[in-house]
């Protein structure tokens, strides 16, 4: 269950929404992971989506990585959603903070997924709030990066099939955090 706390049409015509709940259980097209380099998906919400999808998750990801060598921030992978409801499962590397250019990194992985997203002519995404976890990037400026990078990209691409962009945040502080983000960029009170 999710509940969607604020939402903003863009522009070019899709939606943005901010929602509290689990993301491994969003009935969207794709959600995106937040991965390492290398697809091993060991902790932080990597893990909680390889549990709720089950062993295809990691087998697939493995594959993927043996096909395609370690994943770029700026391109992500694809599995299917295993277990889960959602269709697909795209793998963004987030960046770790303190690795140099993480906002550059962070807002090509989103801008990543969100191509990937069109190019499998998908019409629902929902993101978490990547790399603000275990890999320590401060949320401020994490949500800050998202709202700016996810309308950008639809300006720039206003015709692709995705309709629907949805960040799913579970615990209250990073909920606050781009709730307080989203409020900034689309200046409601």
């Amino acid at each position: 269950m999710y509940k969607t706390i604020l939402q903003q049409k863009l522009p070019s015509g899709q939606t943005l929404e901010i929602c509290q709940g689990d993301l491994t259980a969003m009935k969207v097209d794709a959600i995106v992971n937040a991965a390492n380099a290398h697809l091993a998906h060991g902790g932080g919400v990597a893990a909680a989506i390889s549990r709720a999808g089950g062993p295809a998750i990691q087998q697939e990801s493995s594959a993927w990585v043996r096909s395609h060598g370690p994943v770029s921030h700026a391109k992500p992978a694809y599995t299917s959603g295993g277990n889960m409801p959602c269709k697909y499962v795209i793998h963004a590397v987030g960046p770790v903070w303190g690795s140099g250019q993480e906002e550059e990194k962070l807002a090509a992985a989103i801008l990543g997924s969100l191509a990937l997203a069109d190019e499998l002519k998908l019409a629902s995404i929902a993101f978490p709030a990547i790399s603000t976890g275990i890999f320590g990037f401060p949320k401020e400026l994490a949500a800050s990066i998202f709202m700016q990078t996810i309308p950008e990209y639809f300006e720039d691409q206003p015709h692709g099939t995705l309709r629907q962009v949805m960040l799913v945040l579970y615990d209250t502080p990073t909920l606050t955090t781009f709730c307080q983000a989203f409020k900034e960029e689309f200046h409601l009170d």
